[in-house]
């Protein structure tokens, strides 16, 4: 079993930065595959980003591309989340999944074996 712990959303202007963490239990986290996603009011949740278990290889969704950072330190048993040039399109509650890793990279939410209660991140205009 595993439980996840979502930190540091808050309220934002547009251009401004935030830093995500997400805490993991148990002792075998390094081994599973990590991800974030969010969900706006009204919308239903989506992929942002993917990071591998045993590498520091990451995927984005076309969306955060080249403006989030995921990242993970696998003795303090958290992944974070980098969002920076945030946009006011950025709000929602973020949510960190785990899975058990296979060959694919998984962006759909349903495929992930855990996930925390999310943090809700609120970009101003």
């Amino acid at each position: 079993q595993v439980q996840l712990v979502e930190s540091g959303g808050g309220l934002v202007q547009a251009g401004g930065s935030l830093r995500l963490s997400c805490t993991a239990s148990g002792r075998a986290f390094s081994t599973y595959d990590m991800a974030w996603f969010r969900q706006a009011p009204g919308k239903e949740r989506e992929f942002v980003a993917h990071i591998r278990w045993g590498s520091s290889y990451s995927t984005y969704a076309d969306s955060v591309k080249g403006r989030f950072t995921i990242s993970r330190d696998n003795a303090k048993n958290t992944v974070y989340l980098q969002m920076n040039n945030l946009k006011p399109e950025d709000t929602a509650v973020y949510i960190c999944a785990a899975r058990r890793p296979d060959s694919i990279i998984a962006t759909m939410p349903g495929l992930y074996d855990y996930r925390g209660q999310g943090t809700q991140v609120t970009v101003s205009a």
